[in-house]
Formats: structure tokens, C-alpha cells, sequence
């Protein structure tokens, strides 16, 4: 869907996904008219709505510091750390590269429950002592309600598949037990396809018993899971067979060039609509300064083709849409995705070696699984 950047937090990048407001004005929406006046009665609508406000920031702020957790303790194992991303189901720590040992897999996973944990009882430690200092029960009650929710959190966290915190510990044990980290998670993400299924059933026996809208968050979560693990698994083996390849392996050698001078008139005429490809590499004097794709050109009216320019258009030839030859072809992936242009171009020294597509990586990986077959 996008995210958008918000800000850093000891050196890590946050951003939040577009699909996390949807959860977030549901939460708001679920605190406001619904937990806080069924549990604490006898409030106004103003204080509710305070009430819900604050106690929606402070959950996901929680979430946050669960999340930071992870990152920091990754960063510390010499792991680098993107950034976080909140997005609908909670927060996910983006790292370039998995742990190299289950040791290192065993602290990155359980410091976020315990962090969780942690939030959970000074909260309740909070409401204990405003209890008995005689604070408000819109204050109390808020941060008691807000505890158990952050030790609910860890709870479900420590279940055993796959994307969860539990997941990965299994995937730890099993890896430290076995020495086999492909096994390992395996075994995780098969943990987290059953946890996904027992999560729909119980969200179809909700609905059965009159619980609708409990029922299908269940079965959207259960969904979700199952996916998430499938997916965890594929990316698993997907970076075993990129491990060690590098990019000239996949690239287009010596790709056809435009000039940045060209009208998008002229580039649609004379390049797109007699080429088969969706993006061109943008060089001046031999040097790419950039990479022009086809939706680009389709974001522009067309009426103002004829006097637009390739290089108001293109996307600049910096770090995120070019990589060096020898560049593993793991991280290639990850710039493409970065980008957004699907593409990036290969230069060694200022000059253009070669571009790759995300159908030159699919096209490589799938030739490699044949000669394994």
C-alpha cells in the first residue's frame, strides 16, 4: 500500500504503513465507545474520547518499544537494522540479513516479549500506586487495562510459528538442537500454518456463536499467520540460493540507453512504443545518471509530453537504483524493493555494466531450481 517516514529513534528509521490508520481508528474507535465506558462507567463523552486517545498512542507506542527492542539487539549483533514499519497487524523490525547463529536468534526474538512483559507491569505498577494515591479512575483504570494488554501481547508472541516471537524461538531450539537452520525453519513456519488454522477455526466457532466481528478478525489474523509463515519459509530458501551469487549473474549486459535531453514524446515514439521493455537506463556522455520506467512517463499529462524532459521525470541514478558487479544479489533484491522502480542498474566506476529486473532475478531463480530438480 506505502508508508510514510515519521521520524528515527536511536538510529532507527520509523515509518507507518498507510494500512496501519485503519487499525489504529479501530482500536481508538473500540477504547472510546466500548472498553473504557463498559469497564469504568459513570464518565463523560469527553473524558472517554481523552481516554481512548491517549490509550491507543500509548498501545502502539508499546508496540514500538517492543519492536525497538528487537532492533537494538539485532544492531548489536552486528545485524543491520532498516528501520520499523507499523502496518495493521502491529510492527515489524526490517533487517538485511538473519542471524548467524541461534544464539543470536534466541535474544533478537525473546527480548520483544520481554519488553512487552516489562511495559505490562509498570503499568500495572502504575495503576496500583495511582489506586491508592487516589488518582482518577479514567487514569488508573486506562493504564491497569493498557497492562494487561502489553502482557496479553507477549503471551501470544511466545506461541510457537511463524512471524511471531515464538516462532522464532522454536526455530532456535530446533536450530541449536539440530544444527540445521533450514530444518529449524522449516519447523517454524510449519508452528505458525497450524497456529493460523487453529486461529480461523476458532474465529468460524465465534461467528457460529454470534460473535461476528470477533469471528472474522480471528480468521483475518489466522489468514494472515499462515500466509506470513508460508511466505517467512520461501524467503528462507529463496536467500540460500542467493547466498554467494552475485549481481552480474542475473544482469542484462550492456542495456540500450536514452538521452535525459529526450521529450517524453520522443521516448514514448521512438523507445517505448518499439521496445518490448518497461524502462530504459538514463546516460549522459556515457555516464548513467539515472532510470526512466513507463509509469513514470504515464504519471505525466499527456498534453505536456512534447516539452517535458526524460530527466524531470526519471528517478536519479543514486545508491538505491545502482549496485556494483560484485554486489550480492540479496541485497540487489532488497534495493529494488526499496526503490519502487523494480530495477536497478549495474555500474562499476561511474559506467553502466548492465541492469536488472525483478524478472531477470525470477527468471535466474527459476532456472536454478530446475538444474536442482
Amino acid at each position: 500500500m506505502g508508508d510514510i517516514r515519521i521520524g528515527s529513534i536511536f538510529g532507527v528509521e520509523i515509518r507507518i504503513d498507510y494500512s496501519w490508520f485503519i487499525i489504529f481508528f479501530l482500536i481508538l474507535w473500540t477504547f472510546t465507545f466500548a472498553v473504557f465506558p463498559a469497564n469504568f462507567p459513570g464518565f463523560s463523552l469527553v473524558t472517554y474520547i481523552v481516554m481512548g486517545v491517549a490509550s491507543t498512542v500509548f498501545f502502539f507506542l508499546s508496540l514500538l518499544a517492543h519492536e525497538l527492542s528487537h532492533s537494538l539487539v539485532a544492531r548489536s549483533k552486528g545485524i543491520p537494522v532498516e528501520g520499523i514499519t507499523l502496518f495493521i497487524f502491529g510492527g515489524l523490525a526490517r533487517t538485511r540479513m538473519e542471524a548467524e547463529n541461534p544464539g543470536d536468534e534466541f535474544w533478537i526474538a525473546v527480548v520483544g516479549p520481554l519488553a512487552s512483559i516489562a511495559i505490562g507491569l509498570a503499568l500495572w505498577g502504575f495503576a496500583w500506586v495511582g489506586a491508592r494515591a487516589g488518582w482518577s479512575v479514567a487514569l488508573t483504570g486506562a493504564a491497569q487495562y493498557l497492562g494487561v494488554l502489553n502482557i496479553f501481547l507477549a503471551v501470544f508472541n511466545l506461541l510457537p510459528g511463524f512471524p511471531l516471537d515464538g516462532g522464532r524461538l522454536l526455530r532456535s531450539a530446533v536450530w541449536k538442537a539440530t544444527g540445521d537452520v533450514t530444518k529449524a525453519t522449516r519447523w517454524a513456519s510449519n508452528g505458525g500454518k497450524i497456529l493460523g488454522l487453529v486461529l480461523i477455526g476458532l474465529g468460524i466457532f465465534q461467528i457460529i456463536q454470534g460473535f461476528l466481528v470477533g469471528g472474522l478478525w480471528l480468521i483475518f489474523i489466522g489468514w494472515f499467520l499462515r500466509n506470513a509463515a508460508r511466505a517467512s519459509y520461501q524467503q528462507h530458501l529463496m536467500h540460500g540460493l542467493l547466498e554467494g551469487v552475485r549481481a552480474r549473474a542475473a544482469m542484462t549486459p550492456d542495456p540500450e540507453v536514452v538521452s535525459p535531453d529526450l521529450t517524453l514524446q520522443q521516448l514514448v515514439d521512438d523507445y517505448f512504443l518499439r521496445r518490448r521493455y518497461q524502462a530504459f537506463p538514463v546516460a549522459e556522455d556515457g555516464h548513467p545518471v539515472g532510470l526512466v520506467t513507463l509509469r513514470q512517463v504515464k504519471d505525466v499529462p499527456r498534453e505536456e509530453w512534447p516539452r517535458r524532459r526524460v530527466d524531470e521525470v526519471m528517478t536519479p541514478a543514486i545508491d538505491g537504483v545502482t549496485v556494483a558487479p560484485d554486489e550480492p544479489l540479496a541485497s540487489v533484491l532488497e534495493k529494488m524493493e526499496r526503490s519502487g522502480a523494480n530495477r536497478v542498474l549495474v555500474t562499476r566506476d561511474g559506467h553502466l555494466e548492465g541492469i536488472i529486473t525483478a524478472s531477470d532475478v525470477a527468471g535466474w531463480l527459476r532456472r536454478i531450481r530446475e538444474l536442482q530438480g
